[in-house]
């Protein structure tokens, strides 16, 4: 890890550098650090840091964020039903995939149809689903 130097001496730190020295971080060391900033400069990680850590636990003794807002949704065939030539249909109209995939996607359920879209799109797209008897859920 690259010596972190002080205000007083003359180079400073590149930003490179900076982000080596983080990437050799663990958790709780990074946590540490998050926490000084929090002191020293009096802001708020608490929205930077699910971002930055995602997929890692949350740090002991962090505050629960509220609930955020979903604004993106994505489609899950969860069964093809009786129907599932008409599945593979709305699958290619939704999706603009080949017959070959389309297929693929319906014989290997559950999988997303479509991803990162409107709440109004998914409902759609749902109602296209259960209208020939499949499963499918918003995710």
């Amino acid at each position: 890890m690259p010596k972190v130097q002080t205000k007083d001496e003359a180079t400073k730190l590149t930003k490179e550098q900076f982000f080596e020295h983080l990437d050799g971080l663990t958790v709780l060391e990074l946590s540490d650090y998050i926490k000084e900033f929090e002191q020293r400069y009096g802001i708020s990680a608490a929205a930077v840091a699910p971002m930055a850590f995602a997929g890692a636990a949350a740090a002991p003794g962090a505050e629960p964020k509220a609930e955020e807002v979903k604004t993106e949704f994505a489609v899950v065939l969860k069964n093809a039903g009786d129907k599932k030539i008409n599945v593979i249909k709305i699958v290619r109209e939704v999706t603009n995939l080949g017959l070959k995939e389309a297929k693929d996607l319906v014989d290997s359920v559950p999988k997303p149809v479509k991803e990162k879209i409107t709440k109004e799109e998914a409902e759609a797209i749902k109602a296209k689903f259960e209208g020939v008897g499949a499963t499918v859920e918003l995710q």
